[in-house]
């Protein structure tokens, strides 16, 4: 008996054919062709929801390398994967079972929100997504204890040299509470309490009506990248590497190579991700002189640019583990 596999593929789906060529030599007696197909369709089908480049400010490339790149993990490993952009995503019916969502837009985390209500599986989740924005991030990882810098979280149109003095802040960050940044702006390194009232005004004038304000924090600035349910971390220097979205790695300048407990690391990396909700995951943290660990950013799937070879075929796995999980198979 001889085997044969064909694969046929149109723009949106893919079949795979075995087929079985039965040879009777003793009759002459037709050729028997039988086609089984595996299951018509892959097991699992995913609806992949790209990022909107407004969302992706100087990595849209890498954005879409990492996300193109999982996509065909997925399929190596059976699944269908149907690939949406986000304003396609916003504007039609999504019949998929499973989610992978890449998207920032409000109207496209409100409707992944929606859909984890109805019962599907959304990776991440848009729940956690949510999270990230700067104001919830800061309150999640302040209210269950992860290590993060002192903060004040402010309406944008108050006088806010008092809180600063009483609180103690010199140097510190003022970062818009209500969304992802979208641009360098959105993001700013002040040195005293005038500057920062001055840039608090002018995210007044610029319509953001929240802010948080970090404490600047002293020591070695380290970016790492997670994937929940699988042992893959990737940690490095971001400035030394020249990996940079904004330039603000400068701030901090060179590492000085401050003894780093990776255990530990891992660790608050970990519980951060659980409490924000989110299973595809990096971020930023410092790692001060005496060794303390604090998170200073925590994005929701990020480029892993680095890594990102590396980091794919684990985040397919993770995908794959719960979509497997939610559906029963």
């Amino acid at each position: 008996m001889l085997f044969f596999h064909f694969a046929a593929v149109n723009s949106r789906y893919s079949h795979n054919f075995i087929v079985s060529l039965q040879f009777v030599r003793w009759a002459r007696l037709p050729i028997i062709i039988k086609l089984k197909s595996r299951k018509e369709m892959a097991d699992i089908t995913i609806a992949g929801i790209m990022r909107a480049g407004a969302y992706s400010p100087n990595h849209i490339g890498n954005d879409t390398a990492i996300f193109n790149l999982v996509a065909e993990q997925l399929r190596k490993r059976g699944c269908q994967v149907n690939v949406y952009s986000e304003e396609q995503f916003n504007n039609q019916e999504i019949e998929e079972p499973v989610v992978l969502a890449m998207c920032r837009e409000r109207a496209s985390i409100a409707k992944l929100q929606q859909l984890e209500d109805a019962g599907k599986l959304v990776v991440n989740s848009g729940y956690g997504i949510e999270n990230c924005t700067r104001e919830r991030m800061t309150r999640i990882l302040l209210g269950n204890g992860i290590p993060y810098p002192d903060s004040l979280i402010v309406n944008t149109n108050e006088n806010i040299k008092g809180q600063l003095k009483k609180a103690g802040f010199k140097s510190c960050w003022i970062k818009r509470g209500d969304f992802h940044a979208m641009h360098k702006e959105d993001v700013s390194y002040v040195r005293h309490a005038e500057e920062a009232q001055e840039v608090l005004q002018e995210y007044f004038y610029r319509g953001i009506t929240r802010a948080v304000i970090n404490v600047h924090l002293v020591g070695d600035l380290v970016k790492f990248y997670g994937v929940r349910g699988s042992q893959f971390f990737y940690w490095f220097y971001p400035f030394d590497e020249g990996h940079s979205k904004y330039g603000w790695e400068e701030v901090n300048g060179h590492s000085q190579g401050i003894d780093i407990d990776l255990k530990e690391l891992k660790d608050i990396c970990s519980r951060a991700a659980e409490e924000l909700n989110v299973d595809i995951y990096g971020g930023d943290c410092i790692v001060d002189p005496d060794g303390t660990i604090r998170i200073i950013d925590f994005n929701d799937w990020p480029s892993f640019a680095p890594c990102r070879n590396e980091s794919a075929p684990h985040i397919a796995k993770a995908v794959l583990a719960l979509a497997k999980a939610h559906l029963g198979l």
